[in-house]
């Protein structure tokens, strides 16, 4: 998503520190000397704001799998290391704060690999500096990213532009908004019974695109759109919005962005205008909604109707296995499971990286050609933490599984609704 969400305290001295590794980092040069087996793995993910919540959850979650395993990959010693893609300025991403990273990601001799972003914003700024590398392009795989544009054609020069080198580093382990649009619009018209959709996106990225994949598929499917509008996250209210929605005659008002910008005031000022989301009006919003304790929080909450782009806990659950194990020790260490449906997925894209690295010889390139080369990487159902086998084409750096979880807000929780996988139209 850009994914990608609260004010909430933070441990960030201890989060920046991260560090596990079996013994010291000696990468020797750019990417990590053939030969050298002490190599760093990164995360970077947004530690400020309403996000910080979730990416400290997956940070944690990562750390713990790495300890269970021995910080180990084949004959190579793993060190973690956290970035900071935010501002607490911003309290969000900031792209500064990603083009910043990018360069110190490079410059880091020991690091062979990124997990993350988080926003696929913030991707797209960093990987084409991580793809001009002079060791080589160095691989980052995403957790959460759902942006179509980093990995096929979408916007004008996608995918293209984000590798100079003609050569991609970029792969992720969740499908992407044109098949989440496209199931949201298969939910909306088959079970909601929806004829008329009102679609709002807030001006940015993930937004837009999550937004207009919902559009274009709702289109196909015969629902009608009676209104498209970018949302001010600086507005005070709403009401204005939604007295347009009301007059449209709209059934359902799609919410394609994240709850970072300003999503609390929609949801609160769309429920006195337009009344209860389970209502004559639905309220439906993509994976940028959820995870967000704060959200839960709010009455006017209730009855929202959620996406994620994968497999929820519950869910993962029911099939057993690694995931349920890792969950079972964070909540035994933690005292709670993990915020949101994200930070499994990203020991998943930690699984991938430590493949790529078993397989290859130790360098950024080496550990880039094992994704997107040749065979790729395929991590088995039974090794998997999300229970399903995890398969990158090394053709585009896509999953090959195109997982879409519905789920409804209930009580101040994300309750289950429904799982499907995804077929195009």
């Amino acid at each position: 998503m850009q994914k990608r969400f609260m004010t909430r305290v933070v441990v960030l001295g201890a989060v920046a520190a991260l560090s596990l590794s079996a013994c010291a980092t000696n990468g020797g040069g750019p990417g990590g000397e053939a030969g050298s087996t002490d190599l760093t793995v990164s995360s970077d993910l947004p530690l400020q704001g309403a996000s910080a919540s979730q990416s400290e959850s997956t940070n944690n979650l990562i750390a713990l799998y790495l300890e269970q395993i021995g910080n180990k990959a084949g004959k190579y010693n793993i060190t973690f290391k956290t970035y900071d893609d935010s501002t607490a300025a911003k309290g969000a991403w900031d792209d500064a704060a990603c083009a910043k990273n990018a360069t110190d990601h490079v410059a880091n001799t020991s690091e062979v690999a990124v997990m993350g972003t988080f926003n696929s914003g913030c991707a797209k700024i960093e990987v084409p500096t991580l793809n001009q590398d002079s060791s080589g392009p160095m691989l980052m795989v995403s957790h959460a990213n759902t942006n179509p544009g980093l990995t096929k054609k979408w916007e004008t020069g996608e995918p293209d532009k984000y590798y100079p080198t003609g050569t991609r580093n970029y792969a992720r382990v969740i499908t992407t908004d044109d098949n989440q649009g496209l199931g949201a619009s298969q939910f909306a018209f088959n079970d909601l019974k929806v004829k008329k959709a009102f679609v709002l996106n807030d001006n940015q990225t993930y937004g837009i695109g999550v937004a207009n994949a919902f559009r274009d598929a709702a289109k196909k499917l015969g629902i009608e759109i009676v209104g498209e509008q970018a949302w001010d996250a600086k507005q005070p209210n709403y009401t204005a919005l939604y007295q347009s929605v009301k007059a449209s005659g709209a059934d359902l008002v799609y919410l394609g962005g994240i709850y970072d910008n300003n999503g609390g005031q929609l949801i609160k000022d769309k429920v006195a205008v337009l009344g209860p989301n389970d209502g004559k009006v639905k309220l439906f919003a993509p994976d940028g909604f959820t995870g967000y304790p704060d959200m839960l929080k709010l009455p006017e909450s209730d009855g929202l109707y959620l996406t994620f782009a994968g497999l929820t806990y519950d869910e993962l659950a029911k099939k057993g296995g690694e995931g349920v194990k890792l969950i079972d020790a964070y909540k035994q260490k933690y005292g709670k499971n993990p915020e949101g449906s994200y930070p499994l997925y990203g020991v998943a894209a930690v699984q991938v990286i430590l493949a790529a690295i078993e397989k290859s010889d130790g360098t950024r390139k080496g550990v880039t050609e094992a994704v997107l080369s040749g065979d790729g990487i395929t991590i088995p159902a039974d090794q998997s933490v999300t229970g399903k086998e995890i398969r990158i084409d090394p053709a585009t750096g896509d999953t090959t599984a195109l997982d879409l979880t519905v789920e409804i807000v209930k009580g101040g929780k994300e309750t289950f609704f429904k799982s499907q996988t995804l077929q195009p139209l």
